[in-house]
């Protein structure tokens, strides 16, 4: 049996590589083989830090009589979700047509065409509480596709159809959201709170950053935005030694949770509290924001000043793989137990969001420890996994870079994160760096109705299954691609003047206005966005003396100014950014040799200031 997985950029592939399950990794070589032997596909889709992936590992691809009934009735496929993120989204819709219960692991069986014909998540070993056993599953496809096959193929044929259909419905163009819209979506939102424990609905019970960026954006959803942050903070889903946040809670008090700590949540949290801090002021959320950052430092930041995509749930104790025992004990006996691993990969898009809300905490709390990090990120990014043509690879883990192809959140999360960076180091270099990804996109597209399109187009593989979607509008624990691209093109144009950006933001964000405003709780992001574009958008620059000495009562009024775009930059920094086509700086200078402020409502500029007193009377 070949080993396909011990050189895999993925640390979850890398894991199964010694199962005696005959792996393929995702690609076309797996289906070429399906259809020599015409027999199923097995499309086994996790992650590094899922502990029911761990546990369904141990209890059946570890296990010699099931591999060998899973090798010969079947090609087995393993796939982790986050270095091939379009084919699990794929996979995800298409097990919806089986299962309600959806998550990971996700065990997906397919013709050697690549089409689902069953679904679903963890399987035992054995049958439990009306559940049946992997092998029992093994047994009915392999039954149904010997003995009903015509009937399999024309039933995966119909949910390839039916998904088409709903991806189609799912991006039909609407006009945006006014504001009255977007507060009667928020007192929806506010409805479903949690009113013991904070958070929406019961259990379980996520984080739900997207959204919190949208209660951030309105006044009508500040106080929720806040009462839910606070809640968390003093909650069992945040780690009180390490500072950064579990997954999810499996209890409605946010109690018993499972335990993996995302690069996503953390760094979208980080960027919630420090909003939240300056607009309430209140301790707990800079505390709850230096945990956080203490973290993503501390914990995930790797070498090369890039950001691990996780750390696992589990951890070796005594000699045994158990789940949050590292977590729950005193911090002295911490200390001397082996911290859970890391999935190491550096992932384009998740390293982006970590970037970007580095660099924007760093600014409103006045962090210069964050914002070099982010430098660092980003540059480790941008020479790691930008090609000579510009265009972005998805992942690397050390020196090698995965052959998976980069996604629309990669172009748009990196994207975002580079403006963020920008915005507050007075970097001209990341801003042209971001402006030349959202033109590849741009350029990509062409005249198609979406505005933005992946360089090179989607997963080839997935194409040819008939499953692969424009554009995934699903934002769950994180932006989707076309809402963090959108986000990007309508700083650009808060930059530029360029009304391309804007039409773009606009064209991409009618794609799920219906959607959006039906059910908030999915689209937070998008919905942030759209507050943006549903009014006057307020521009504060600040451009300091090029010689600066220390902050002033100017800068730290500045630092707490809760706008869409705000900039600091030295007047050389200043001139840098017009020559290069941000017209926002253009003619941009200090005034007495004091730091002075420029506060815009869509380029319309008020006089300079370079006073506190002024500037507070002017907002």
């Amino acid at each position: 049996m070949v080993n396909r997985l011990g050189d895999a950029i993925s640390p979850y592939l890398r894991a199964h590589a010694g199962n005696p399950v005959d792996w393929f990794p995702w690609g076309a070589e797996a289906f070429a083989e399906a259809r020599r032997r015409d027999v199923p596909a097995m499309v086994s889709i996790g992650y590094a830090t899922c502990h029911w992936c761990h546990v369904m590992a141990r209890e059946s691809f570890s296990d010699p009589t099931t591999a060998d009934e899973l090798n010969a009735r079947f090609v087995a496929i393993k796939v982790d979700r986050e270095e091939h993120p379009d084919v699990d989204a794929a996979y995800l819709s298409a097990a919806s047509a089986f299962t309600g219960n959806l998550g990971w692991p996700l065990t997906v069986f397919a013709t050697p065409e690549g089409r689902p014909f069953f679904a679903g998540t963890y399987f035992p070993p054995q049958p439990v509480a009306g559940r049946a056993s992997f092998r029992q599953v093994l047994d009915a496809v392999w039954d149904a596709w010997t003995a009903r096959r015509d009937e399999v193929e024309a039933d995966a044929g119909k949910v390839a159809a039916a998904l088409a259909a709903a991806a189609e419905a799912a991006t039909s163009v609407a006009d945006l959201p006014d504001g009255r819209q977007l507060d009667a979506a928020i007192a929806q939102l506010a409805e479903a709170e949690d009113a013991d424990f904070g958070g929406f609905g019961t259990a379980p019970k996520f984080p739900v950053a997207p959204l919190l960026d949208f209660l951030l954006a309105r006044p009508a959803g500040h106080g929720l935005a806040a009462r839910t942050l606070e809640r968390m903070a003093a909650s069992p889903l945040r780690d009180p030694i390490d500072g950064g946040f579990f997954r999810y809670a499996t209890r409605r008090d946010w109690s018993e949770p499972h335990y993996e700590r995302m690069l996503y949540d953390n760094a979208l949290l980080l960027d919630a509290y420090a909003r939240a801090w300056q607009q309430t002021g209140e301790e707990w959320a800079e505390r709850t924001a230096d945990g956080i950052a203490a973290f993503l430092l501390g914990v995930l930041r790797r070498p090369s000043g890039g950001f691990a995509s996780a750390q696992d749930s589990e951890s070796t104790i005594d000699g045994a793989r158990v789940e949050g025992t590292y977590y729950t004990v005193p911090p002295a006996e911490r200390a001397q137990l082996d911290p859970p691993p890391l999935d190491e990969k550096v992932l384009t898009g998740w390293n982006g969001l970590a970037i970007g809300a580095l660099a924007r905490a760093a600014r409103i709390l006045d962090r210069p420890a964050w914002l070099a990090a982010a430098r660092q990120a980003a540059d480790a990014v941008l020479t790691r996994h930008r090609r000579e043509d510009g265009t972005l690879l998805r992942a690397s883990l050390g020196d090698l870079r995965s052959e998976a192809g980069a996604t629309l959140e990669d172009y748009g999360g990196l994207a975002g994160g580079l403006l963020e960076l920008a915005l507050a180091a007075g970097d001209t270099e990341a801003a042209v760096a971001a402006r030349d990804l959202v033109d590849l996109c741009l350029d990509a597209a062409g005249a198609d109705d979406c505005p933005f399109e992946t360089p090179g187009g989607g997963d080839p593989v997935l194409t040819a299954t008939g499953l692969s979607v424009r554009v995934d509008p699903s934002e769950g624990a994180y932006p989707s691609g076309l809402s963090s691209m959108a986000q990007a093109a309508h700083t650009l144009y808060l930059m530029t003047g360029e009304r391309r950006y804007e039409r773009a933001a606009r064209e991409a964000m009618r794609m799920v206005a219906v959607q959006a405003v039906r059910v908030p709780s999915a689209f937070g992001t998008s919905l942030a966005l759209m507050s943006r574009l549903a009014g006057e958008v307020g521009q504060l620059v600040v451009v300091l003396p090029d010689a600066a000495a220390g902050g002033s009562e100017l800068v730290a009024a500045a630092r707490r100014h809760d706008a869409p775009l705000v900039a600091l930059a030295t007047e050389r920094q200043a001139a840098e950014f017009a020559a290069a086509g941000f017209e926002l700086f253009a003619a941009r200078t200090v005034r007495d040799e004091k730091p002075t402020a420029y506060l815009c409502r869509d380029f319309v500029c008020r006089l300079p200031v370079t006073d506190a007193g002024e500037f507070a009377a002017a907002l």
